[in-house]
């Protein structure tokens, strides 16, 4: 029930003037449906048109506008010539060149004898530059509507078939219906750093008029990138509160089937994992639920982590349920388990989508009756009709790729089910803020005892045969390896091809002990090229994704990225640790296309320097964006439209006491900040945390 003052903010785009039902449906996939999203869809440049001279005293390369008469239109004389119209002022003429000029438009636009002013870069040619012309004005008007060419215009990000001239237009118009809205930034906190109105500094950015509004740019800017953050922080501090206040339970066991369980695993934890299993000991024996993501390095002992917190829930009775994103993941998780578990006896299953008919009635029937201690399974797991017995703890695997909705709905499978999330994608802190800042965060920071550093080269693509013929002793030594190819972002076929065409240059020279698994594969499909990788039938694996290479496999020594250039940190980083799970040395050939980008040999110097993927998360938070770090693009995680972590960090941390401070003193939103704060969350889209309140 989103409050009678934003819906003009939640107009469609087609209400705007000069966009209609096609270019709205363009605008949308560049910025989203409605007013709020066009306004938040920030401007990168400016064109500054107040430059107002006569033809002659125009500058070479400058954008001008000038007043000037069409004397001659000079029609094209064959189709690759240009249409051409003379103009002139009192002193000089100037050539207005259109090429491809659609119908009578230059004829009506220019019409002889009538005075128009034109707008846009002006080019001297010839001899002492004595000639002058402008290629496609951005701007021709009769001369009693100045107004309809500003004086400066912004730049945007724009996409095929919308221009910047409409979106600009457009923003004018949606500035002048928007109502005021109350202030929910703290007083003190807006005067002391200067800051004006949400509206007045969307004013700023889409309609500046001045040379100091232009200076006003970045004040205006973190002004709303801070309210951005603020809803962010305040929805989950609010989705926190909300968790913590539905009933939880205390989970105290005596510990034996712990005891039993690391006699079974037959090594020590590290201490990182022995700290991290007193902080989850301590949450689940609280009678408040557990929230709480642990992180750690591929390889730092997670799911043993995650084993002996559900063997926890186990001892008393209760069911533990994990969830993996992939059914690759799950079986492989399933089988360490359940190698453990069974033994010590705790039933373990395993649901995926792939169960169907009698064998999945069996599953579901260990499940509803208590039978299965641990459950194991993708998504099958929350669907309607999986009813668990009695759901005392929720692990989820790779959490990055579930967003706050996604908790919301999961935590709300089990009742009152502490919940454990896992993440081998080191996170950047001021990301752990903004993405879990509804939980509490764990490291497992330490590798175990025993494990080499991985070796990390970096290769031209021109050495691809030498790579190919070090392979050869690899195999002849019994060990496997990877071979990842292109990631090529726009083109799915591309990517495939590119796997295609490696696995047939490897099979000509290695024969059937080569695999590929791609995205486009049946799952019974991949998991046999896996299952044949992980036995002995087979020796290198061709992949496409870093996704379908998340399989545990101790003989692999060997990881190849073909133009790991196009790859970002935390990607590579993930790829590395596939290897060096073993006891013998490893190496990780990083293969460059050129001319590498400076971006992209500071990305491949991080690679060849570190193996501390927490050192590797904040440099690509550097190099690339909140949004690239978290592969948001590619999952349910929300971007930020105006805030960018790497630049207004020390906003976040502000934004997040400022969340904590609202939640402690108001925590309904009912004084008349919080009011303004409710419209804020609603502004920003954060409804699920408005819901959290009891007058929601």
């Amino acid at each position: 029930m989103r409050p009678e003052i934003l819906f003009p903010y939640f107009a469609a785009l087609e209400t705007l003037p000069g966009i209609g039902k096609k270019t709205a449906v363009l605008c949308e996939k560049l910025c989203g449906p409605a007013v709020i999203d066009l306004l938040c869809h920030m401007p990168n440049g400016f064109i500054d048109r107040r430059l107002k001279v006569k033809t002659a005293e125009a500058p070479d390369g400058a954008i001008a506008t000038l007043e000037v008469r069409a004397v001659e239109h000079i029609p094209p004389y064959s189709k690759k010539s240009p249409y051409k119209v003379i103009c002139e002022d009192d002193t000089g003429e100037i050539s207005v060149i259109f090429f491809h000029a659609f119908g009578d438009y230059p004829a009506k636009a220019l019409p002889i004898g009538e005075p128009r002013l034109i707008s846009g870069k002006v080019e001297r040619f010839g001899a002492q530059k004595q000639q002058i012309q402008m290629l496609h004005p951005d701007y021709i008007v009769p001369v009693t509507q100045s107004e309809k060419i500003p004086a400066i215009e912004c730049v945007y990000p724009l996409t095929a078939g919308v221009s910047g001239k409409i979106l600009n237009k457009a923003c004018r118009t949606a500035l002048e219906k928007l109502p005021d809205l109350p202030e929910w930034q703290d007083a003190e906190m807006l005067k002391r750093e200067n800051r004006e109105s949400f509206k007045n500094s969307l004013k700023t950015l889409h309609i500046p008029e001045t040379e100091e509004d232009i200076a006003k740019y970045p004040t205006a800017k973190a002004r709303l990138a801070y309210d951005e953050l603020l809803a962010n922080q305040l929805a989950l501090c609010l989705v926190r509160r909300n968790m913590r206040r539905l009933p939880g339970r205390s989970i105290k066991p005596a510990g034996n089937l712990r005891k039993a369980a690391l006699n079974r695993m037959g090594f020590s934890l590290t201490r990182a994992q022995q700290r991290v299993l007193s902080e989850i000991d301590q949450d689940m024996a609280s009678p408040s639920r557990m929230l709480r993501l642990v992180q750690g390095d591929v390889g730092s002992g997670k799911t043993a982590v995650a084993l002996l917190a559900m063997l926890n829930a186990a001892e008393t009775g209760a069911q533990a349920a994990l969830m993996a994103p992939t059914d690759i993941l799950a079986n492989q998780h399933f089988e360490k388990i359940r190698n453990i578990a069974e033994p010590i006896g705790v039933r373990c299953v395993l649901l995926t989508g792939r169960n169907k008919g009698k064998k999945r009635a069996e599953i579901l029937e260990s499940i509803r009756s208590g039978n299965a201690g641990i459950i194991i399974g993708t998504h099958a797991l929350f669907q309607d009709d999986v009813i668990f017995k009695d759901l005392a703890l929720t692990v989820v695997d790779e959490q990055h790729k579930f967003g706050v909705q996604q908790r919301l709905a999961l935590s709300s499978k089990g009742g009152g089910a502490d919940m454990l999330v896992m993440t081998a994608t080191p996170i950047p802190r001021t990301l752990a803020l903004t993405y879990y800042g509804d939980m509490e965060v764990s490291r497992i920071d330490e590798l175990p005892p025993g494990r080499k550093p991985i070796t990390t080269r970096v290769l031209p693509s021109s050495r691809l045969d030498e790579v190919a013929r070090a392979l050869s002793r690899t195999v002849a030594d019994g060990n496997k390896a990877y071979w990842v190819c292109p990631l090529v972002e726009e083109s799915e076929k591309i990517d495939l091809a590119a796997a295609q065409e490696r696995y047939e240059y490897l099979k000509a020279r290695f024969g059937d002990r080569v695999v590929l698994v791609h995205g486009k594969m049946k799952s019974a499909e991949k998991d046999e090229a896996m299952q044949r990788f992980a036995s002995n039938s087979a020796d290198i694996l061709v992949a496409t994704t870093v996704i379908e290479v998340g399989v545990d496999v101790p003989a692999a020594t060997v990881m190849v990225i073909e133009h790991a250039e196009r790859f970002g940190l935390a990607q590579l980083h993930q790829l590395r640790g596939r290897i060096g799970r073993g006891t013998k040395e490893s190496s990780c050939l990083l293969l460059y296309g050129e001319p590498l980008s400076e971006t992209a040999k500071a990305r491949l110097k991080v690679m060849r320097e570190t193996q501390d993927g927490f050192l590797i998360a904040e440099e690509d938070l550097t190099l690339r964006g909140a949004g690239e770090v978290l592969g948001t693009r590619q999952s349910g995680l929300e971007e930020f439209k105006i805030a960018d972590l790497s630049v207004h960090g020390d906003l976040l941390k502000t934004a997040r006491n400022d969340a904590k401070y609202i939640v402690n003193i108001d925590p309904e939103l009912q004084t008349q900040r919080g009011c303004a704060l409710r419209l804020l969350l609603y502004l920003f889209r954060k409804d699920e945390a408005v819901k959290t309140l009891r007058s929601g």
